[in-house]
């Protein structure tokens, strides 16, 4: 199932060849790109579809929540839709109604419990969604990248609870999300899918490490220009190349606490009356962890037709060795074009950096830091 090329069969196999087992208390983050596979997946083991081929065996009560609103009926309110979930799962109104207060705090809805969940936000239904299935005490709780609807307050809650229901009741969680961070944070083991296979099987970091790595090398060999592009881009500005130089214009190899230059090469069309570019720095989860927009520093330049070069220089780099990636974003001021996003580039550029000094006191960072934290000179002093 690669949906990046046109098919020659009569037939898709959405999954072919899945052979995994997991044992109680097991947490598993399943990842992928969008379209591998992941959804349909928890589809089948939650037995809302079944496979074509195959079997699946699971020994006790399955929880799902694969998408806002699964199996709420909108007409019903809050209250009502919990008896009604756990009695699907085959609990007795007395168990659920022991669990009621509970999930009801948990969700933050209390306010609109007695509310048809048709007047809820997407946001409201997911968190009653999660509360009733994580607290009603399923033996394996699937989760799909639903909980991301959720505000910064509620994911953090509910990666809290889905830990507790794993650690502290012996529970089997499957954990489908592209939030890296989460599933390293949350997850001891991982799969990877890739075009409706599994890919790769192990720990949590090396799936993680696995997936990111494959994804940026589809493109390590790619001219800039030719990268594929995920936002709808105006074309005004487009970057065709990127390299590393030091102070003489020369390539090297960037070395932490060393002086980095990075040349980008645009190519310019008409239109762009003013303009601004920027370059985020990525670690291996994909988290950004630094930002160099050139607004801060310069004013948006004109840009006439053509090839132009922007150079970001950066006096000291303060990344320990390790791998980066790179995004690189141009955007384009023009009162009479609607989207102003001249290029972007997601974080697929690899910025290798080099082990070295810092601090110049003839002391290198440890290696538990290298690749996972931004120096920055100081001093200390005690007295």
């Amino acid at each position: 199932n690669d949906r990046s090329h046109k098919g020659e069969s009569d037939y898709v196999w959405a999954l072919k060849d899945i052979n995994f087992s997991i044992e109680q208390g097991d947490v598993v983050g399943i990842i992928g790109k969008n379209g591998a596979g992941k959804s349909t997946l928890l589809k089948l083991l939650s037995r809302v579809t079944t496979p074509t081929t195959g079997c699946i065996r699971a020994r006790g009560r399955i929880a799902s929540l694969l998408e806002v609103g699964t199996g709420f009926h909108p007409e019903m309110t809050g209250r009502e839709n919990i008896f009604m979930n756990g009695a699907i799962m085959g609990m007795t109104k007395r168990e659920i109604a022991s669990k009621l207060d509970e999930i009801v705090d948990f969700s933050g809805c209390e306010r609109y419990i007695d509310t048809p969940v048709k007047r809820y936000s997407s946001g409201m239904t997911v968190r009653l969604g999660f509360a009733i299935a994580a607290h009603l005490e399923p033996e394996i709780l699937v989760v799909d990248e639903v909980l991301a609807v959720g505000d910064a307050e509620f994911q953090k809650k509910a990666i809290g609870k889905m830990k507790d229901v794993s650690q502290g009741g012996g529970r089997t969680v499957l954990f489908v999300s592209h939030n890296m961070a989460a599933v390293r944070n949350l997850c001891k083991s991982g799969i990877v899918l890739k075009d409706g296979m599994v890919n790769f099987q192990g720990t949590s970091g090396d799936a993680i490490n696995h997936y990111l790595k494959a994804y940026a090398d589809d493109f390590s060999d790619m001219p800039l220009k030719d990268i594929p592009r995920t936002n709808a881009t105006n074309g005004i500005v487009k970057f065709i190349g990127i390299s590393f130089q030091n102070k003489a214009g020369e390539i090297i190899k960037p070395h932490c606490g060393r002086f980095l230059r990075i040349r980008l090469d645009l190519e310019v069309k008409d239109g762009a009356e003013q303009c601004f570019v920027s370059i985020d720095i990525h670690n291996m989860l994909g988290d950004p962890i630094m930002n160099f927009p050139s607004y801060v520093t310069i004013d948006d330049f004109p840009l006439n037709p053509g090839i132009h070069h922007a150079y970001l220089d950066i006096p000291k780099l303060p990344l320990t060795a390790g791998t980066y990636r790179l995004g690189l974003w141009a955007e384009v001021k023009n009162p009479y074009i609607k989207n102003t996003c001249g290029d972007y580039i997601v974080n697929v550029i690899k910025l290798d950096v080099e082990d070295d000094d810092f601090f110049i006191k003839g002391r290198k960072i440890g290696n538990h830091l290298r690749g996972k934290v931004v120096l920055c000179d100081h001093s200390w002093s005690i007295d």
